[in-house]
């Protein structure tokens, strides 16, 4: 299939656009570089520089790469604590650049559309680990944007016979050997924590040591970038078949910011101290996010289900690559 991959200059995008490209795909990357790197990008796929904030920039895209199968979208602003200070930016600007997006789809006749969403979803879920079936209440703006898009996209169906899933993930981790983690600024745990054991920071902090978990600090469940790479192909494949679908992704184990401070502290060598900050706005006490329908499903298995093996992905990424990629 020829597949357009929006954000595929950034962190998951890369790599999912790799996966694709190593399993058979065409690939088209679209990114405006926010937070992406052109060096990311697999060489055998076509890149696009452009925004989705500009409708025009959208149209041409579409118009210069006829014959798009499917879409894989990633490009977005993710940061939950940044949409609580900045909610438009979420709320509005997130939103639009899918409806952008949508829009042309539709015109070019593009059927298959794979979201990148996010167990954000569920900031005060009833059950954990969290199924398909939990009460959708979003944990920020950032969260709130990504519902929309499903709405659109449930909407979308019914019109348009548009066929999406919508994947809802939380911690996207770990490396491959070409392709990391590299943010401006970083906010994930993993990659800070890692930058401790490259003395490049002092310390790492940990946000609140006094949610009701057992060490007190918030509980997650990781999930390494191949995985979800591969779940995102696995869905694409499956739409004709299966009809849209919504999966939750998640290796079933939440870990908390403790014990991953005491894996990369097992992986590296390195003491990595930490002191305790006040809580983060937004961050719920335990998210676990529960895979069984995909795996069911679509025979989804993750291939690193355990936190160290992640955890050694990231170090041996971060290691050969001390400031990333390099500047955008």
């Amino acid at each position: 299939m020829k597949i357009l991959v929006t954000g595929g200059a950034g962190y998951i995008g890369s790599i999912t656009a790799a996966e694709l490209v190593q399993a058979g795909h065409e690939v088209i990357v679209f990114d405006n570089l926010y937070q992406g790197h052109t060096a990311a990008v697999p060489p055998e796929a076509t890149f696009v520089e452009g925004d989705l904030a500009d409708p025009r920039a959208v149209q041409q895209l579409f118009a210069a790469h006829p014959g798009i199968d499917g879409i894989m979208h990633f490009a977005s602003y993710t940061l939950v604590g940044e949409s609580m200070q900045q909610p438009l930016k979420y709320l509005r600007d997130n939103l639009v650049n899918a409806a952008n997006l949508l829009e042309q789809a539709i015109a070019h006749d593009v059927r298959r559309f794979i979201l990148s969403s996010t167990a954000n979803l569920f900031d005060d879920p009833e059950r954990m680990p969290i199924d398909e079936a939990e009460r959708i209440v979003p944990g920020s703006p950032y969260g709130e944007s990504k519902f929309f898009i499903e709405r659109v996209l449930h909407w979308f169906e019914r019109l348009y016979g548009l066929r999406y899933a919508c994947l809802r993930y939380f911690n996207a981790c770990g490396d491959t050997p070409d392709r990391g983690e590299d943010h401006d600024p970083e906010t994930h745990l993993i990659p800070l924590v890692l930058q401790v054991a490259l003395d490049q920071r002092p310390h790492i902090t940990v946000f609140g040591d006094d949610y009701p978990t057992p060490d007190g600090t918030c509980v997650r469940d990781y999930i390494h970038v191949v995985d979800l790479a591969q779940a995102h192909i696995l869905a694409m494949e499956a739409l004709d078949r299966l009809g849209s679908r919504t999966y939750n992704l998640g290796n079933g184990e939440g870990f908390s910011v403790l014990e991953v401070i005491q894996t990369a502290r097992r992986v590296t060598g390195h003491p990595i101290p930490h002191v305790i900050g006040p809580r983060r706005p937004g961050d719920p006490a335990v998210l676990i996010a529960s895979s069984e329908t995909i795996r069911c499903e679509l025979g989804w298995q993750p291939r690193y289900p355990s936190l160290e093996d992640i955890m050694r992905s990231a170090w041996d990424w971060h290691r050969q690559h001390p400031h990333g990629y390099g500047g955008r």
